[in-house]
């Protein structure tokens, strides 16, 4: 935003006034040439002089620049940091600690708009004082000129009052040529956004089933830093699919990648045969409901953030949506019930409220692809168990990829697929895979006994 706003102001403001003082220069300085062409170098030489050594400061005016970004962004992710972990900061007695340093970093730009200021005026105030030798120069020549009778004195004082006011726009356009050498930074900085890949695809998506394929897929979201290598499996249709295994294993970025929320870097990725790096990716996912463990909902009523699952729908249709997802006993608590608003992403609700809301969106989609994120995270024992049954008949006859942690809330999975590493550790019904004893069955068994501890 605030390279957006230098810009405008660049373009709007600085830009205009540059060219427009260099064009009433330039013609000034013709008629000037054309009155008397001595005179006229006398007094117009500064000018190239003084352009040159302010235009020549680009590299300077860049490296300023660049630090100061730096130094700015460094300021607003310690605020924003600072806003969203208060909590945590207060509840470890480490606030005061914290705002040191971001104290230490509001100096720190500071120094550097100093810096940067500094580094400005090094060539543009040597410039400005060329401009000056210009009436100095003038006074000279027309003085020697005078003497010999070769000028009038009323052309003489013609120049003098002059040269007085022509380089006063260009005091103004210099300043503007210092501001604008360093806008290459802000440019460079949005042209990251604009030069971004964009996805496209057929908007023709006509699979013959719902079955999700996984050939050798592998994928890394920065150079070097390898999520998943050759994955491969396939998530059924009528079928329960499990990602399960250790944090950072890619389960939810294969979940992700299965609804093209990112192109995959090897293999293949197909719903019914058809490969959906190859979909557009809004014609894609109109097979799909999502729920992902991080809920997004929007500063809007209840109603039309569960209407989101499905822009047409009824009233009547996002409320029973909202009842199988257990949502109607505390929203009818809310105080305009249904058309209430609940503020940024759901800020006067809590976690569970929230997640159920989302799990509501989904099942008024009804798609024929579920993708279930950690879906009931945010849930007691009682609302979990209540919302299992409605997603066990959100499920019937769709393909159904579900990530979890709790081996309770897959055991009856069709079939489980161990992610660890990046790649498939184990893949079968859950009574294949407790009897090969490997990873799965580890897990169910340190998830047993975590069951069992107690403070005694």
């Amino acid at each position: 935003m605030g390279d957006v706003q230098v810009t405008e102001q660049m373009f709007s403001h600085y830009v205009p006034q540059f060219y427009g003082s260099v064009i009433s220069t330039c013609l000034v300085a013709v008629s000037l040439l054309f009155y008397d062409w001595q005179m006229a170098l006398a007094a117009l030489w500064v000018l190239p002089v003084a352009l040159v050594i302010v235009g020549f400061s680009k590299k300077a005016q860049n490296y300023f620049t660049l630090r100061q970004t730096a130094a700015s962004l460094a300021v607003a992710e310690g605020v924003q940091e600072c806003l969203e972990t208060i909590r945590d900061l207060k509840s470890c007695k480490a606030e005061q600690e914290y705002l040191d340093g971001l104290n230490k970093k509001i100096d720190a730009l500071e120094v550097r708009h100093i810096k940067s200021e500094l580094g400005s005026a090094m060539f543009v105030a040597p410039a400005q004082m060329i401009l000056k030798l210009g009436i100095a120069s003038v006074a000279l020549v027309g003085s020697m000129r005078l003497m010999s009778g070769e000028l009038s004195l009323v052309t003489f004082f013609l120049f003098l009052l002059v040269v007085s006011r022509i380089y006063e726009p260009m005091n103004f356009s210099l300043q503007n040529l210092a501001a604008m050498n360093s806008l290459q930074i802000n440019i460079d900085r949005m042209n990251e956004i604009n030069e971004s890949p964009s996805q496209s695809g057929e908007t023709a998506f006509s699979p013959k089933d719902y079955d999700i394929t996984f050939d050798h897929v592998g994928f890394a979201y920065n150079s070097g830093e390898t999520v998943l290598k050759d994955v491969s499996f396939t998530a059924k249709q009528g079928e329960v699919t499990a990602l399960i295994g250790p944090s950072g294993g890619g389960k939810s970025t294969a979940a992700k990648l299965a609804a093209r929320f990112w192109d995959i870097d090897r293999g293949r990725i197909t719903v019914g045969g058809v490969d959906v790096g190859k979909v557009d990716p809004e014609r894609l996912l109109t097979a799909y409901s999502i729920v992902f463990q991080d809920v997004t909902l929007f500063n809007n009523t209840v109603m039309e953030n569960i209407r989101i699952g499905r822009k047409d729908a009824t009233d009547a249709e996002a409320m029973q949506a909202a009842k199988e997802a257990m949502c109607d006993e505390f929203i009818s608590k809310l105080p305009q019930g249904y058309q209430t608003m609940i503020g940024e992403n759901g800020s006067t609700l809590s976690g569970g409220e929230r997640q159920r809301i989302s799990i509501a969106r989904a099942l008024l989609k009804d798609a024929p692809i579920i993708l279930l994120d950690e879906a009931t995270a945010s849930l007691d024992a009682e609302n979990e168990t209540e919302i299992q049954q409605a997603i066990s008949r959100l499920v019937e006859k769709k393909t159904v990829l579900i990530i979890a942690h709790r081996m309770r809330t897959v055991e009856n999975a069709n079939k489980i697929v161990v992610l660890s590493g990046g790649t498939v550790a184990e893949m079968g019904t859950p009574e294949e895979l407790m009897k090969k004893n490997g990873a799965f069955a580890r897990m169910v068994k340190l998830q047993t006994e975590s069951q069992n501890w107690s403070l005694g």
